[in-house]
C-alpha cells in the first residue's frame, strides 16, 4: 500500500450522523438498506446505500449514529441516488460492521 501525505488524509471528510430512516433495497444487487443519515445542520440529511445486512435490522439502525465520507460525488445505484459512504469494517466473514464513535457526538461532527 502506498503512502499518502497528511493533506490528502484532510481532504477527505468523515462526519458522523444520526440514521434517521431506513427502508429495503429491493432493487439493490445485493441485500442493502436504504439510509436517510442527518449531518446537522451545515451538511443536512443525505442517503446512503448500504450492504448493512447482516448484522443489522430496521430498530438497530434507527437512531444509530455512524461514520460516513460526505465529499464523494453522489452515486446512481439502481433507481437511488447515493450521496454518502457509511464507513465500515469486514468482519471474519466478509459482513459489513459499521464504524461508530464510542460516545454519542453531535451531529455533523468531523473525524480528526
Amino acid at each position: 500500500m502506498s503512502e499518502i501525505s497528511f493533506d490528502d488524509f484532510q481532504k477527505v471528510d468523515i462526519r458522523v450522523g444520526t440514521v434517521v430512516d431506513v427502508q429495503p433495497f429491493e432493487k439493490a444487487r445485493k441485500p442493502a438498506w436504504k439510509l436517510w443519515v442527518d449531518f446537522g445542520s451545515e451538511i443536512g440529511v443525505k442517503k446512503s446505500s448500504a450492504q448493512i445486512t447482516v448484522h443489522y435490522n430496521r430498530d438497530a439502525l434507527m437512531g444509530r449514529q455512524v461514520a460516513a465520507v460526505v465529499n464523494f460525488p453522489p452515486r446512481q445505484i439502481a433507481d437511488f441516488m447515493s450521496e454518502v459512504l457509511v464507513l465500515g469494517f469486514s468482519d471474519s466473514k466478509g459482513a459489513i460492521v459499521l464504524m461508530a464513535p464510542e460516545r454519542e457526538v453531535p451531529n455533523g461532527s468531523r473525524m480528526h
